[in-house]
């Protein structure tokens, strides 16, 4: 398997592991920049002999990257017409302002903007409408922004563009938005419901407030975030295009990443449609800065680290190590997954380990009686990354972002105090999946 020559002779299957759980601890510890981190790791592989550059370049899937660069370019665009923050007063003011019909309005918005766009954009958007919407009906911010975290991680859950993980098993596995659709929205569903429930009745029941300051959040003027209503219907109509070539791609063989970057490029012809030459280079270059790099980067230095391992046979004995400990039964590999990852994905970021478990898993798929038997592996794998996201405060990037906002709003959220219940709602949420599999 292993073709390139490796730095004074050294085994390959050290030399990548190495590197790879070198990467990891550093990335572990936020210590610099995670694409940096990932694309040292994919030099020093190259550099040690463990990969060429050729292969380092064919390890990159192309696809995510460009399924990634398009929905940024689209939603990015989206996002100056106003239209989320518009849905989401527009919901706040369908319950009448109430605190506790507001929980379920705020909760429902994250989820399906979270399985729509990323979770990241989704609580940008919504966190500064919860604390505008908050402090006129002058009522505590801190359960409608723990809700939102867990909301927005559950509802990427449910598609093919809402959560990294999901595009990089899409991608290697050749899924489509509607298998995602299929396969996960019910789990979804219920997950989310049992979460308002509980929500609830832990805070919802006790959210008081008076008829003045219900009276001014009815007297926020909605229509007033709409920026540019010629600008709203072009992104509403190249989205609802975006999203239906999502749904058609299966029966038409086009790869995702194609219709997510045709989509970025329409839409930046209809945003600087009709603009003078110079208005027009300025607003391309202003649009390609939406695109989150240090993302792209990551991923690509990502891709390279674990195709040096896949290159090293270090997978494939991962693979065996796992088939001999399921027993070869799907049902064993199945939970095995599904725990491990959503415990994994509380720690660590679920992205690397995602782009690690999928060449293990591909390397089980012969033993284990091919893909089709395996699917339920891999639905495991979704669900139990996703879900791990809501396990600690730094297990996903919105967790992350929120709380940062939080802090700057005056309402910390502490790690410990956010334990209380991310622990609970995680394991109920996983235990919850685990239904999908009995």
């Amino acid at each position: 398997m292993h073709s390139a020559e490796v730095i004074f002779g050294w085994n390959p299957m050290v030399v990548s592991s190495v590197i790879l759980i070198i990467s990891y601890i550093i990335l572990f510890t936020e210590k610099l920049n995670r694409a940096v981190i990932a694309l040292i790791g994919a030099g020093v592989m190259i550099i040690c002999g463990v990969l060429t550059q050729a292969q380092a370049i064919k390890g990159i899937d192309f696809n995510t990257l460009a399924l990634l660069i398009g929905m940024m370019i689209v939603v990015g665009i989206c996002e100056k017409s106003g239209m989320f923050q518009y849905v989401a007063i527009w919901g706040a003011q369908q319950v009448k302002a109430s605190p506790r019909g507001m929980m379920v309005v705020l909760a429902v918005v994250t989820a399906m903007f979270s399985a729509l766009l990323d979770n990241v954009t989704t609580v940008l958007l919504l966190v500064p409408v919860t604390f505008q919407i908050t402090r006129k009906l002058k009522i505590s911010p801190y359960p409608y922004l723990i809700l939102e975290i867990f909301a927005s991680n559950i509802g990427g859950t449910a598609t093919l563009i809402g959560d990294p993980p999901n595009i990089l098993l899409g991608s290697a596995l050749n899924l489509s938005f509607m298998d995602f659709v299929r396969e996960l929205t019910l789990i979804v569903a219920l997950t989310m419901v049992a979460l308002l429930v509980v929500f609830d009745f832990a805070y919802g029941r006790h959210l008081k407030t008076n008829k003045r300051c219900r009276a001014e959040v009815m007297s926020i003027d909605k229509n007033s975030t709409i920026t540019d209503k010629v600008l709203l219907i072009k992104c509403l109509v190249v989205l609802f295009c975006v999203i239906l070539g999502f749904v058609c791609a299966e029966h038409f063989h086009i790869a995702n990443g194609t219709i997510a970057m045709t989509g970025a490029v329409i839409m930046i012809l209809l945003y600087t449609w009709g603009n003078r030459h110079d208005e027009r280079e300025a607003k391309t270059a202003e649009i390609f800065t939406l695109v989150d790099w240090t993302t792209i980067f990551f991923f690509a230095g990502l891709f390279a680290i674990v195709y040096g391992l896949e290159e090293a046979g270090v997978l494939v004995l991962l693979g065996q190590k796992f088939v001999e400990f399921s027993e070869g039964s799907i049902d064993k590999a199945v939970f095995l997954v599904l725990w491990v990852s959503a415990v994994v994905s509380a720690a660590i970021d679920n992205i690397p380990f995602v782009a690690t478990m999928i060449p293990v898993l591909k390397s089980m798929e012969v033993e284990m009686g091919g893909r089709e038997a395996m699917m339920p592996v891999w639905w495991a794998l979704s669900l139990g990354s996703c879900f791990g996201g809501n396990g600690t405060l730094i297990a996903a990037s919105a967790n992350v972002i929120v709380a940062g906002m939080a802090q700057r709003e005056g309402t910390p959220i502490s790690f410990l105090g956010f334990l209380k219940w991310s622990v609970p709602v995680t394991i109920g949420s996983v235990l919850i999946a685990s239904l999908k599999f009995m």
